[in-house]
C-alpha cells in the first residue's frame, strides 16, 4: 500500500485533509483466522508474497485484532515477537508506524472516500442496522438490527434535548464542554474536575448544580456509548454486547430522569418490543431490557448493602473506597451471639463521577451459613440512629434471630414510610460475592475432605481387591479416593512451596514433599484416579520458577547438582500426576540466561572462567555446566547449537 491523501470539501487544500492507509485485507485475515502465525517463516513468507520488486518504497499495512495474540490464538505473540526481533530484521525488513513512514514518504497520491461504508461485510454499514444476513447462526434473522437503531436514535435525541435545555444553563458551550469531558473521564480527580467546571460553567456553582452538571456530562458519555458498534455485529439482542449497549442506554435514561424529571424509560421499551430475538427466552427487546439490563442497575441503596455485608468479613478503615464510591464509616458496632452476628451502622456514600451522596443506615444480620439479612435507610438524625440501634441489639440479645428480623423490618422505612426492601448475599457485586461464597465454603470443604480420606483410608484394601480382580469399583468409593487424593496432593504442593525458601541452606524437606507427591501419582495411577488440582499446578510452576531463579541466579557451586535434581525432580512430578505444566516462563527464564549472559562467558574465557573476570548476573561455577545443561531435556529447551559450540 501507499499513503493518500483526502481533503475535506470546502476546506483548505494546505490544511484541512487526512492521510490515509488501506491495510492489505487478505494478509489481515490469514492473520486472525489462518494458520499464518504457526511459524515466523510462514508469516515471513506471506508477509513477503506482497513485496512489489519494482518499487523502492513500499509498505505492508496489516490489521487485526490485538488480542489475536495469545488471546485468541494462544502463545502466537511469541511468533509475533520472534518474527519482530529476528525474522524481519534477516530479511532487511523494517516495523515502522504510519506517522514514521509519513516523515518519510509523504503521500503522492490523492483519494476520495466513499460516503456511507463500513468494513466486515459487502453491506457497509448495513452491517449495523438491517437484517443484513452475514454471520448469523442458521435459521436466525437480524430483524432486531433496525428497531433497535431506531430506539436508540430516538432516545439520542431525547436526550439532547435534555442536554441543551438544561445545560445551556450551566455550560458557556454545552458541546464543547461534552467534547471536552474526555479530560475528567482519565483524571476524576477532585482538583481535576473543579478545575474542568471553572473553564466550563456559567458561574460558579452550588454543590447540587455540581452534581446535575456531572449527571449531564454522564448521560452524554452513555449515549455514545449505547452506539458502541459490537451491539449489532453479532447474530442475537441478546447476547452480551447487545445487553451492554441496552445497559449504558438505561444509565443515560436513568441520569436524564435525575436532572430533568424527564420519564423516557416507557417510550424506549415500548420501541424495543418491535425488535425480535431468536431465542425462546426473550421474544423481544422488551424482554431483554426488562430481565437483563433492569436487573443490573445499581442503586446507592445497594452500594450500601454491599458494603454492610461484606463488612461481616472484612475490618474496613474509616474511608474505603467501594468500586467508583467513596465508603465514609460514620459509626460501626458489630455483636455476636452463638452463630448469630449482628452489624449496625451509618455510610457516608459519594459517588466518584456525579458526586452524588447519600448518609444511610445499615443493619446486617449474619444467620450462620450462606443466610444474611441486611436492610438500608435513609440517616434520620442522631437520636432515631442511637434508639435503632439499642432496639436491635436488645432483640438479639434477648430474643434471637426472628425478633431480630421483625424489628429490623419495624424499624427500617423507605422514603415513602413503607418498609424497605431487604438484601441478601445475591446483592452483592460479584466479586465480592463470590470471595464471601468461597470463605464460607471453606469450612464445608474441609469437613468433607476429613471424610473422603477416611473413607479412602478405611476401604483402600477394598479398592485394591475391586482392580485386582478387574471388577467395577463402587463409584462411592471411586469418588473418595479422587477426593482424598487431591486433597493430598494440594496439601503436599503447599508444603513443598513453603519448603523452597529453604533450599539455599541445604533443606531435605522439599525432598519428602517431592516424595509424597511421587506416591500420591502411583496411587492416583493404580486406581486410575483423575485428579483435578489445578491450584497443585500452579504451586508447583511457581515452585519451579523459583528454584530455577535461584539456581542461575544465587547458587551454590557446591550444591549444584542437587539443585538441578531438586527442579528436574518436580517435573517430573507434575508430569506424573498429568497436571499439563505450563513451562513457558521456566524455559524464557533458563534460555535467556544461557544464550546472552552464561554461554557466552563460558566460551569466552573456558574452563578458567571465575566471577572476578565479569560482572554477570546469572552467577554459577562453569566447571559443573554439565548438570546446567542436562536440565534443558526436561525444560524441553533445545541446546543443539551450544553444544556443537562446545565440541
Amino acid at each position: 500500500t501507499r499513503p493518500y491523501r483526502c481533503f475535506l470539501p470546502g476546506g483548505e487544500r494546505t490544511k484541512d485533509y487526512i492521510d490515509i492507509f488501506f491495510y492489505d485485507g487478505p494478509i489481515s485475515r490469514d492473520l486472525g483466522f489462518g494458520d499464518v502465525l504457526n511459524s515466523t517463516h510462514h508469516l515471513a513468507g506471506r508477509l513477503g508474497g506482497a513485496i512489489q520488486a519494482n518499487r523502492t518504497s513500499q509498505l505492508i499495512a496489516v490489521a487485526t485484532d490485538g488480542e489475536t495474540f495469545g488471546h485468541h490464538k494462544r502463545e502466537k505473540e511469541r511468533c509475533l515477537a520472534y518474527a519482530f526481533t529476528q525474522e524481519f530484521p534477516q530479511r532487511g525488513w523494517n516495523v515502522t508506524n504510519y506517522a514514521h513512514y509519513l516523515s518519510m514518504f509523504p503521500p503522492t497520491w490523492e483519494v476520495e472516500l466513499k460516503p456511507v461504508t463500513a468494513w466486515s461485510c459487502a453491506h457497509g454499514v448495513g452491517r449495523w442496522q438491517d437484517d443484513c444476513g452475514c454471520g448469523a447462526e442458521k435459521g436466525w434473522h437480524q430483524k432486531w438490527r433496525r428497531p433497535l437503531r431506531d430506539a436508540l436514535n430516538w432516545l439520542r435525541d431525547r436526550l439532547i434535548e435534555v442536554y441543551e435545555q438544561v445545560g445551556s444553563n450551566i455550560f458557556r458551550d454545552p458541546w464543547q464542554a461534552r467534547d471536552e469531558y474526555i479530560k475528567v473521564i482519565r483524571d476524576r480527580s477532585k482538583a481535576n474536575v473543579e478545575s474542568f467546571l471553572q473553564r466550563h460553567c456559567i458561574q460558579k456553582l452550588t454543590h447540587a448544580a455540581e452534581i446535575d452538571a456531572l449527571r449531564l456530562l454522564e448521560m452524554q458519555r452513555h449515549s455514545l456509548l449505547m452506539f458502541t458498534s459490537c451491539g449489532w455485529f453479532f447474530e442475537e439482542l441478546s447476547r452480551p454486547e447487545g445487553v451492554q449497549i441496552l445497559r449504558y442506554a438505561a444509565r443515560a435514561i436513568e441520569l436524564a430522569g435525575e436532572v430533568a424529571g424527564v420519564q423516557l424509560e416507557k417510550e424506549f421499551i415500548r420501541q424495543l418490543s418491535f425488535a425480535p430475538t431468536n431465542v425462546d427466552q426473550y421474544k423481544n427487546g422488551a424482554e431483554v431490557y426488562q430481565e437483563l439490563v433492569l436487573s443490573a442497575q445499581v442503586s446507592l441503596k445497594q452500594v450500601a448493602a454491599h458494603y454492610a455485608i461484606s463488612s461481616l468479613f472484612t475490618a474496613y478503615p474509616a474511608e474505603h473506597r467501594v468500586y467508583c464510591y467513596t465508603a465514609q464509616q460514620i459509626d460501626y458496632q458489630l455483636q455476636s451471639m452463638g452463630p448469630l452476628s449482628l452489624a449496625v451502622g451509618q455510610l457516608q456514600l459519594v459517588s466518584e463521577i456525579t458526586w452524588e451522596s447519600e448518609h444511610v443506615v445499615f443493619a446486617v444480620l449474619h444467620l450462620g451459613g450462606w443466610d444474611f439479612h441486611c436492610c438500608i435507610q435513609p440517616f434520620a438524625g442522631r437520636r432515631a440512629y442511637s434508639e435503632l440501634k439499642h432496639e436491635l441489639f436488645d432483640a438479639l440479645q434477648q430474643a434471637g434471630a426472628a425478633n431480630t428480623i421483625l424489628a429490623m423490618h419495624r424499624l427500617f422505612k423507605d422514603a415513602d414510610g413503607g418498609a424497605t426492601h431487604p438484601y441478601s448475599l445475591q446483592n452483592l457485586f460479584a466479586e465480592e460475592r463470590h470471595r464471601i461464597m468461597r470463605l464460607l465454603s471453606r469450612e464445608t470443604l474441609k469437613r468433607l475432605d476429613q471424610l473422603y480420606t477416611q473413607v479412602y483410608r478405611d476401604n483402600y484394601a477394598v479398592l485394591m481387591a475391586f482392580y485386582r480382580d478387574e471388577l467395577p469399583v463402587p463409584p462411592e468409593l471411586q469418588v473418595a479416593a479422587e477426593m482424598a487424593l487431591c486433597h493430598r496432593a494440594i496439601e503436599a504442593a503447599r508444603s513443598l512451596e513453603r519448603d523452597v525458601s529453604e533450599i539455599d541452606v541445604g533443606s531435605e524437606k522439599g525432598w519428602s514433599q517431592l516424595t509424597e507427591l511421587e506416591a500420591i501419582a502411583q496411587e492416583a495411577k493404580l486406581f486410575r484416579c483423575q485428579l483435578n488440582i489445578p491450584e497443585a499446578k500452579k504451586t508447583i510452576e511457581r515452585m519451579i520458577l523459583r528454584s530455577l531463579w535461584h539456581l542461575l541466579h544465587d547458587s551454590n557451586p557446591a550444591t549444584l547438582e542437587s539443585d538441578v535434581q531438586r527442579i528436574e525432580r518436580t517435573i517430573e512430578v507434575g508430569q506424573k500426576l498429568n497436571l499439563g505444566l505450563s513451562l513457558d516462563r521456566a524455559q524464557e527464564i533458563y534460555y535467556s540466561c544461557l544464550n546472552h549472559q552464561i554461554m557466552p562467558q563460558y566460551l569466552q574465557a573456558g574452563l578458567n572462567w571465575s566471577p572476578a573476570q565479569g560482572d554477570v548476573s546469572c552467577r554459577v561455577d562453569l566447571l559443573q555446566m554439565r548438570p546446567l545443561l542436562r536440565l534443558a531435556q526436561k525444560l524441553a529447551v533445545d541446546i543443539d547449537a551450544w553444544l556443537n559450540q562446545l565440541v
